[in-house]
Parts: C-alpha cells; sequence; structure tokens
C-alpha cells in the first residue's frame, strides 16, 4: 500500500503540470466560459449552477468518507465490530430527499433555459432572419429580407435576436459561436433546425463547425461581426449595390469570369462556391488564413494578398477535400493575371465594416 502511495505522490507533479499546460489551450475568443451575449450568458449561468453543485457533492461526500474514515478506523486490540446503520429510516430519508432536491435546482432552470433558447424568432417582425447554409467547407449567410447572400462573415446588428434557420448542402455539420450561443446542426432539407443568437456589444466572435465533416473539419470556421444599426444598414446597402468595376486587363477579366465567376458570384445571386463580395473586408482568407499579424491589429494588406495567392494557386494544400481543389482542375493563371485577380478581390472592400475591422 504505502509503495502504491508513494508512486502516485511522484505522478502528482506531472498531473499537476497537465492541468496547467492544458488550462492554456484554446482561444479566448472560442470559449463558452467566455459569455458575450444573453443567450451564452444563460448557458454559462447554467454551467455554474451545475459545476457548483457536483462541487458541492463532491467535497460533502469527500469529508463525510475523511470523517469515518478517521473516526471509525480500528484501533489496536479492537475486534468488536461498530454499530451499524442499516436500516437507519431517517438516514435514508435524507440521503434520497437531498439529491432530489439537488436534482430540483438544476432541472427548473435548465428546462426553463432550454425551452426559452428553442424559441423561434422567426415570425417576429424585430428580427433579423439569416438562412445558414452548411458546406465542405465554409458557411454561407442569406438574408431573405435584405436579397442578400454572402459567406463566412456573418454581419449582425447589435442588441436584435438574429433567427437562424440551418441546413446542410451535403454532410451534417454544427454551427457553433461559443461566445454567443451552443451549437446546433445543420440538417438536411425538410428538417431544419432552428436557434437564435444576439450580440450586446460591437466585436468580432468565432465560429466554427462542431461536427465531424470531414478532412478539413478543423479548419471550417466563420466569423460573426456585430455593428450598430447604421453601421447594418449601410453594409446592407453595400452589398445590394452593383459589384465594383473591374479596372485590369479586359482578357483577364474574362478569364477571371470564365474561371472563378463560374463557380462563385458578385452579387446576391447563389452560387456554388461562397459569395466574393466584399472579400477585402474579410478577416480571412479560405475562413482560416487570418489577415492579420495577430487577432488584436488590424487587417494586414500584404498578408491578404499572400493568402489569397496561396489560396487560389494551391487550395488542397490549405483546405484538403474542398470543392475548390476540382473547380480549379486545368485552370492556370499566368503571374500577370493572377496579380489582377489577386488586386481586384483584395480592394474590393466595404466601408461599413472599416470599424468593425480595426478591432
Amino acid at each position: 500500500m504505502m509503495k502504491r502511495w508513494h508512486a502516485a505522490k511522484r505522478l502528482l507533479p506531472l498531473f499537476a503540470g497537465l492541468v496547467l499546460l492544458l488550462s492554456a489551450c484554446g482561444r479566448e475568443d472560442l470559449s463558452a466560459i467566455n459569455p458575450q451575449g444573453p443567450v451564452a450568458e444563460k448557458q454559462y449561468g447554467l454551467m455554474t449552477l451545475s459545476i457548483s453543485i457536483m462541487t458541492l457533492v463532491v467535497v460533502v461526500v469527500f469529508a463525510i468518507s475523511f470523517y469515518v474514515i478517521i473516526r471509525y478506523r480500528r484501533k489496536p486490540g479492537q475486534n468488536d465490530i461498530p454499530k451499524q446503520v442499516e436500516g437507519n429510516h431517517k438516514l435514508e430519508i435524507i440521503w434520497t430527499v437531498i439529491p432530489i432536491v439537488l436534482l430540483l435546482i438544476l432541472a427548473v432552470p435548465t428546462a426553463k433555459y432550454v425551452f426559452a433558447f428553442a424559441e423561434d424568432y422567426s415570425k417576429d417582425e424585430n428580427a433579423i432572419k439569416v438562412n445558414v447554409t452548411s458546406h465542405q467547407y465554409w458557411w454561407e449567410f442569406e438574408y431573405p429580407e435584405y436579397g442578400i447572400r454572402t459567406a463566412q462573415d456573418l454581419i449582425i446588428p447589435t442588441n436584435k435576436k438574429i433567427a437562424i434557420n440551418l441546413r446542410t448542402q451535403d454532410v451534417l455539420h454544427s454551427f457553433w459561436v461559443p461566445s454567443l450561443a451552443g451549437k446546433m446542426d445543420t440538417n438536411t432539407e425538410g428538417n431544419l433546425n432552428k436557434m437564435y443568437i444576439e450580440a450586446t456589444k460591437e466585436n468580432v466572435y468565432r465560429g466554427k463547425c462542431a461536427e465531424l465533416c470531414g478532412p478539413s473539419h478543423a479548419y471550417m470556421d466563420f466569423k460573426v461581426k456585430a455593428v450598430n444599426e447604421d453601421t447594418f444598414k449601410a453594409w446592407v446597402n453595400e452589398m445590394n449595390a452593383e459589384p465594383k468595376a473591374w479596372t485590369g486587363d479586359p482578357a483577364a477579366y474574362d478569364k477571371f469570369k470564365t474561371s472563378c465567376l463560374s463557380c462563385h458570384a458578385l452579387d446576391n445571386s447563389q452560387s456554388l462556391g461562397p459569395n466574393l463580395k466584399g472579400l477585402g473586408s474579410r478577416e480571412s482568407i479560405a475562413g482560416i488564413m487570418l489577415n492579420r499579424d495577430n487577432v488584436s491589429e488590424p487587417i494586414n494588406q500584404d498578408l491578404m494578398e499572400q493568402h489569397l495567392r496561396e489560396w487560389i494557386v494551391d487550395p488542397e494544400r490549405v483546405k484538403p477535400g474542398n470543392a475548390m481543389t476540382n473547380g480549379m482542375t486545368g485552370v492556370e493563371f499566368t503571374d500577370e493575371e493572377l496579380d489582377q485577380i489577386v488586386d481586384y478581390l483584395s480592394n474590393y472592400k466595404l466601408d461599413s465594416l472599416k470599424e468593425i475591422n480595426k478591432q
């Protein structure tokens, strides 16, 4: 017994080190314990309540266990059996009632909020409706009330409920913005899931796919940009405006049109690939190639152009298994054509998002 205890003591520093190491894993902007909206705050409250109850139970059980071990341990020369409490009605009532009370304390708010989180705001006149479609490995966002269709960046006004309809174009995915709400699966047509999110302050919130969906599942990221009401209206106007004019070589534009725009779009029409309108205002290329030196600095134009060039030239290296790899088969651009395409897309910025992109 003593040998086992000495062996366990040698492992304690290792386990303590692992706890400290794992506590530093992940990102602050992808944390469910850093709530930034009403839904996430209530979910965090439920987590806090359940962890508090579990901690209380563990502490009490261990305290009683240690007390019993010490108080009633066999003493030298003691051979009699201590008084047994089996069948003690008072004790049995106590350790039956206490768990029931604890379960009720947890169950009542859980049931209350589970139904509240599932409330359908799609018919609420004050809510913003968004149809979210998941693809391997990108996100499409449609605003049916505004006739807008975009990708990768979900733009929402602060202090408004965003009613979301979730569907998938291929395999099962899961929509998750940890700082704003819990995850919800995207199902096929006819079995739509619905949820809502809400942000109380202007910020950029990171989102991910939370359902294993293929080799690039870990790279299926998106951004939620919460802006004020005026900025949102300005963004809607820009998205409904005519696409930015091409100022380069017409021959290069023809190549861009026949190759890139056969799958993508610069207007609000539906397309096979992500919508490219306002690509220069997005925080990342392909959802994962961050156009910032770090998350706290403004978008770096040179870095964006570098990432865009890498993505166009070799999308399979960036996101294995993505649909663009097959779509680019046989398409080759000269250096001059590639430079013009990169220049056009990276400088296709939306003035309405300038301030949020500085955060």
